[in-house]
């Protein structure tokens, strides 16, 4: 049973990260992790699947072991949420605006933290620095 429920929700997070890469508002990178969590509980192959996936499999490997977060990841990621703020503008009363605008800046200054390449990476930990928020 627990296994059928990861496995269910690996193949939901799966979907909505497939979703995430070509719809602005809806992240990718989140759905990724948890469907990538989910297969390794759940499903060996979706596990190799999934790591050894053209697109996302460097992006996994690179989180899961470096907490790298690419570059071009968060331009794409500012990109999005400043077009969703905007279509946010002439849909939503103002109040949603902004409430919306404080959390993609949160979510935007947590990304920002983490290192965008490995030789970045490898630099902080060279010089005893912090890789992300705790680490």
């Amino acid at each position: 049973m627990k296994k059928t429920f990861f496995f269910v929700s690996g193949w939901f997070c799966l979907i909505m990260a497939y979703i995430g890469v070509v719809t602005p508002g809806i992240p990718f990178s989140i759905f990724l992790v948890g469907a990538a969590y989910c297969f390794a509980r759940s499903s060996k192959k979706m596990e190799d699947w999934i790591y050894n996936h053209r697109h996302f499999g460097p992006f996994l490997i690179n989180w899961e072991n470096k907490r790298v977060f690419p570059q071009k990841a968060k331009y794409m990621m500012i990109a999005v949420m400043l077009s969703s703020l905007l279509i946010m503008y002439f849909t939503v009363p103002i109040k949603g605006v902004i409430y919306s605008g404080i959390c993609m800046l949160l979510v935007a200054v947590w990304a920002w933290r983490y290192p965008a390449s490995t030789e970045e990476w490898q630099r902080r930990k060279d010089g005893g620095e912090k890789i992300g928020w705790l680490k």
